[in-house]
């Protein structure tokens, strides 16, 4: 068994422990390690084997051996190639037997009382080699020891974390993430009869607030797989910004997909800030775009480098659809819906820095999907973090999504797409959705689907629920800049329609500081939102 700090010294400790049956495969740097398992003793090591997952930026891969195998004979045959640079067992979480990934680099901080030179010293009698000195938080390093290989860099940053100079330290760990969405038309927008005939009366009150406001001069950073940055909804001077790919082996393509799997990001980032000139609009249309590609596993450093890079280039507002793995919302018995998640020290960092240097030290507004898992929010160490806006997703008849989390953490909802409820408290004229989903843009060009290019009706979950909420910032920020990110946040609070319905139960009522673990602060409402920004602006003056 390993174990992990994220925090301080006196903070949680999280437990890993081997699977034997689950072998990691990393290369060596440079190298491909496809081409390098194509050899005659690779086949052997690895014959019968199923391939769980890979991991292409860091070129990792990971295989379930069939239960008759001979690991240690699979390890060492693998060991002998000379392009794999590791070859050993996984480290799961025993919760949920979820594979988890470290890499050998360390994240190190130092206390902030330490001269720069102090900690290159100790750096340098410690044997560490630096790697990257991250911009966002003081004496803050990702460091490499040449003799620290495999789970050795667990007890090893134990150790150092013991010192009284160092403030964090854990290894860099990897764990694959889920993207807000649920399954594969502008009713969150207005009232309106969809083309299927349905009448629906259950959105943000956008096309409302579009009077008064339509996120003019504001840049909402959106980090996610890829972006279509060549769509028509996100053509014209001034609205992509600051676009960037996170991936190491792609970097020079852009935040383009390569691939028509990558298509999140541009839902997304349709659902926040589409010029509707064509076929879908966001609700802040003359906000900028911020593209932010990043497929790495969650807790890679370049997720930090993100947050920073979002921050550094003139982002207001920044959403992020996805979050860590969720047990199945419809399954009560997932243990998966237990199992708390926690924030690596360099995104908690990074994400501080945003929050609070961000916008000329007013603080970027940071919104996160609450999650689609139907469980507590409050375990997500990312959608919980007291400087991040948790969003839940709310349907076309006024009440909480089936699939949506819920908790202390959450702060409002948004107008999604649904799920029918298999529950039977759930009444049928409340659980059946009256719609697809959320209309927003898709990947057009090359990509493009055939039937309905550019466009889906089909979004939905809270990753279309956030880009939604951070829209509805833009418009704010966009008639009363001036405001800084806690009045943000607290204006949001005050703007909502306190939606909930019979069957909700004690969860889905509003108590005396008028919040519910259901729905937040309630629905947001475009329309009061500005309403409220631009009343504030006045007694400002």
């Amino acid at each position: 068994m390993e174990e992990v700090i994220f925090g301080k010294k006196n903070s949680r400790r999280f437990l890993l422990e081997k699977n034997r049956q689950l072998l990691v495969v990393r290369s060596q740097a440079g190298r491909k390690l496809d081409e390098t398992l194509r050899c005659e003793k690779a086949r052997q090591a690895l014959a019968n084997s199923e391939l769980v997952l890979h991991i292409e930026d860091a070129d990792v891969q990971l295989f379930k051996l069939p239960d008759n195998s001979d690991i240690p004979q699979c390890k060492a045959l693998l060991r002998e190639l000379p392009d794999v640079r590791f070859a050993g067992s996984a480290l799961v979480d025993p919760h949920t037997q979820e594979p988890v990934f470290y890499t050998e680099n360390i994240f190190l901080k130092f206390v902030d009382r330490l001269a720069p030179t102090e900690c290159l010293v100790i750096l340098d009698e410690l044997g560490l080699t630096i790697k990257q000195q991250v911009p966002y938080a003081t004496n803050a390093f990702f460091v490499h020891h040449a003799h620290c290989r495999g789970t050795e860099v667990c007890s090893f940053t134990l150790q150092l974390l013991e010192r009284q100079d160092v403030d964090y330290c854990h290894p860099e760990i990897l764990r694959p993430g889920q993207r807000r969405a649920i399954h594969d038309n502008q009713w969150h927008l207005k009232k309106t009869t969809v083309t299927y005939q349905a009448q629906v009366d259950a959105s943000a009150n956008v096309e409302a607030a579009h009077v008064l406001a339509q996120g003019e001069g504001i840049v909402i950073a959106i980090i996610d797989d890829a972006f279509d940055i060549d769509h028509p909804e996100f053509a014209g001077t001034g609205k992509i910004i600051g676009a960037k790919n996170f991936d190491r082996l792609n970097a020079r393509q852009g935040p383009r997909p390569k691939n028509p799997l990558e298509r999140h990001g541009t839902a997304a980032a349709g659902v926040a800030c589409a010029n509707g000139e064509a076929g879908a609009s966001g609700v802040a249309p003359r906000a900028s775009l911020m593209p932010l590609k990043l497929t790495k596993p969650l807790g890679a450093r370049a997720e930090a480098d993100a947050f920073f890079w979002a921050a550094d280039q003139g982002a207001d507002i920044i959403s992020c659809s996805w979050g860590p793995p969720e047990g199945h919302w419809a399954d009560p018995t997932d243990a998966r819906h237990s199992q708390a998640f926690p924030l690596a020290a360099s995104t908690r960092l990074a994400i501080e820095y945003a929050a609070t240097k961000g916008r000329q030290g007013k603080g970027c507004v940071i919104f996160f999907g609450a999650g689609n898992g139907n469980e507590s929010v409050d375990n997500d160490g990312y959608a919980s973090h007291p400087m991040v806006i948790a969003v839940g997703a709310c349907n076309d008849q006024n009440r909480r999504s089936a699939y949506s989390d819920y908790g202390k953490a959450l702060w409002c909802c948004f107008p999604s797409g649904d799920q029918p409820h298999p529950d039977p408290k759930f009444k049928p004229a409340t659980s059946i959705p009256q719609t697809r989903g959320i209309r927003t843009t898709d990947l057009s060009g090359r990509f493009a689907d055939p039937i309905n290019a550019a466009y889906t009706e089909l979004f939905s979950g809270t990753s279309s629920a956030c880009p939604g909420a951070a829209g509805v910032a833009a418009l704010v920020l966009g008639v009363n800049p001036a405001l800084d990110r806690e009045q943000v946040r607290h204006l949001l609070a005050d703007c909502c329609d306190k939606i909930s319905h019979a069957d909700d139960g004690p969860l889905g009522q509003y108590d005396q500081n008028g919040h519910s673990h259901y729905y937040g602060h309630g629905r947001l409402n475009a329309l009061r939102a500005v309403q409220l920004a631009l009343e504030r602006g006045k007694t400002a003056d």
